[in-house]
Order: C-alpha cells, then sequence, then structure tokens
C-alpha cells in the first residue's frame, strides 16, 4: 500500500490526502477516514489511476455526492476515489443529453429543461450524480433512468473503457448490474424529447415545491432510506407502525417523511444502523413486510 500511496503522490494522478474522514463528503455527514483519498485532475488522470491500483490490488470505491451512501464508522480500507471536475461535464446534440458521470443529476434535468427537452423532471428531486443515478436505477414520479437511458462509458476495475447500452445494465428496480460487476460510469447518454419549455418548467416547479413540502432537506440525510417493497410504500408502512420521530442516538425517523433518517447532529453510522434494524423489525412484526434498505453501506464494519 506505502508503494502505491508513494506512487499517487510522485504520479501527479491528482489531489491525494491520507487518513481523510470523509463524513464532509457525504450528505448524511457521517463516515470515518479512508486510508487514501485520491481527487484525479481529469479522465486520463482517473484511468491511470485505477490502472495503478489494478495492477497493485488494492482495493478502492468510487464516491460521487455521497447520497444514498453510508459510510461506517471505522472507514473504509484503501481508496476512495472522489469524482469530481474531472468528470463534471455535460453537452446537448439535439435530443440526446451527453453528461459525465459526476454531473449533478438535478442539475442535468434543469439544463435540460432550458434547451426545451422532456423526459427529465423526474430527476429535479434526486440528490446525487448521473453515474450514481445511472448505478442505482434512480427514479421518481413514475420514471426511472431506464426510459431514457441510450448508453454508458464505463471504466472498468482494470483500467479498461467500454461502453454498455441500456439493454446491457440489466435495469430493475433500484437495481443495475453495475452492483455485482463495479465500474465507474465515466460518461451517460440519454434520448430526451422536444416539449414545450413552459411545460417543462411548471412540472420541475410543482415537483419542487412538493419535495420542499415534504422532505426534510433542511437536514442531513441520505434520501430513501428504504425500498417500496411490492405492492407497498415504504413510507406508509414505517408511519403506520408509529415510528415517525424514533430516534438512536442522534439518527432520528424524520417526522416530516418517515423513510428518511436524518442526522440531528452528530449521528454516526452504527446509530443509523441500529436504527434501521430497529424499523425493519418493527414493520416486519406489524405487518410481516420485511423492508430492503435502498442506501449503499461502505466500509470496514
Amino acid at each position: 500500500m506505502q508503494q502505491v500511496i508513494t506512487e499517487l503522490l510522485k504520479g501527479s494522478y491528482g489531489e491525494v490526502r491520507l487518513n481523510e474522514p470523509l463524513a464532509p463528503y457525504t450528505t448524511w455527514k457521517i463516515g470515518g477516514p479512508a486510508d487514501v483519498l485520491l481527487i484525479p485532475q481529469d479522465k486520463s488522470r482517473l484511468i491511470s489511476a485505477v490502472k495503478l491500483l489494478h495492477q497493485h490490488d488494492i482495493p478502492w470505491i468510487a464516491l460521487g455526492r455521497g447520497s444514498n451512501l453510508l459510510v461506517t464508522d471505522k472507514g473504509i480500507r484503501g481508496v476512495v476515489i472522489k469524482l469530481g471536475h474531472a468528470l463534471e461535464t455535460v453537452r446537448f446534440e439535439g435530443e440526446y443529453a451527453f453528461a459525465g458521470g459526476a454531473y449533478s443529476f438535478i442539475k442535468l434535468s434543469v439544463m435540460a429543461g432550458k434547451q426545451g427537452l422532456t423526459g427529465l423532471e423526474f430527476a429535479g428531486g434526486i440528490p446525487g450524480t448521473v453515474g450514481g443515478a445511472v448505478y442505482m436505477n434512480a427514479g421518481a414520479h413514475g420514471s426511472d433512468v431506464s426510459r431514457i437511458l441510450q448508453r454508458v462509458e464505463v471504466l472498468l476495475p482494470t483500467g479498461e473503457l467500454v461502453t454498455m447500452q441500456k439493454d446491457d445494465l440489466a435495469y430493475a428496480y433500484r437495481h443495475s448490474i453495475l452492483h455485482t460487476n463495479p465500474g465507474i460510469v465515466t460518461e451517460a447518454v440519454f434520448k430526451l424529447s422536444y416539449g414545450d419549455r413552459k411545460e417543462v418548467a411548471a412540472a420541475m416547479a410543482a415537483y419542487k415545491d412538493r419535495r420542499l413540502r415534504t422532505q426534510p432537506l433542511q437536514l442531513a440525510c441520505a434520501g430513501s432510506v428504504f425500498r417500496n417493497p411490492e405492492g407497498h410504500h415504504a413510507a406508509k408502512l414505517i408511519e403506520e407502525a408509529g415510528l415517525k420521530g424514533l430516534r438512536v442516538g442522534d439518527a432520528q425517523v424524520s417526522p416530516l417523511h418517515a423513510n428518511f433518517i436524518v442526522n440531528t447532529g452528530q449521528a454516526t453510522a452504527h446509530d443509523v444502523l441500529t436504527l434501521i434494524e430497529q424499523v425493519r423489525n418493527a414493520v416486519s412484526e406489524r405487518f410481516g413486510v420485511r423492508l430492503v434498505p435502498e442506501v449503499l453501506v461502505v466500509g470496514e464494519r
């Protein structure tokens, strides 16, 4: 590991930070340190860094905006690659949107609307990056990524760049093949449609207003914690089980939206995980439904 750290420090791969706390890099504001945090300067340096890590068999994960993610209190061993300016690109060609993996998914929806393109309105309330949205098949308001995605460019753990068509991703509810065959989404191509700018703007404004009224966005959170079970809404089950406001330490089931767990101060990952299990057990006992977490838990246990 030390040899790789030395090479990263002298190789101009990008900014390197050792034993870097990850809480500031997640929307939950929770998480222990990474052995190494690497912020690549550009796409070519990113590719070179991944090849170096593969060559030395060093474990790594990619980090976008840190939403839908819980980093454990012990942190992450190996290297965390923070995707930033290297992949924050966007361009439009007719009805197609080309977005870098680190580009804000919300910002992409806004930019598409300004282009008079419809199809991304649902993304206006989904925090995180384009890459994270592709990975999770993110969705809202009856739509999701699988409905508009054409293809993606993916950086494999070997350092090889490949192009995957939508059907290659084996999309399902909040799932893609990237869960089992990991890689970094470097660019995604979306097929949109021309629409009325005023109608697109009105739909996005309505979604935004609803989000602000119903979600605890003023507190540190990670979005929806649980997947919706078939035929049910997780938030409704949690609320009907009387769990709104339930807390462990500074982690709390939001009194505003039951499928959000908020960090009210100095919550730890242990607090959140304990609360998740309490919610799952209570809902299972009351309704016979076992909730499945949507958030990704990473790090040393």
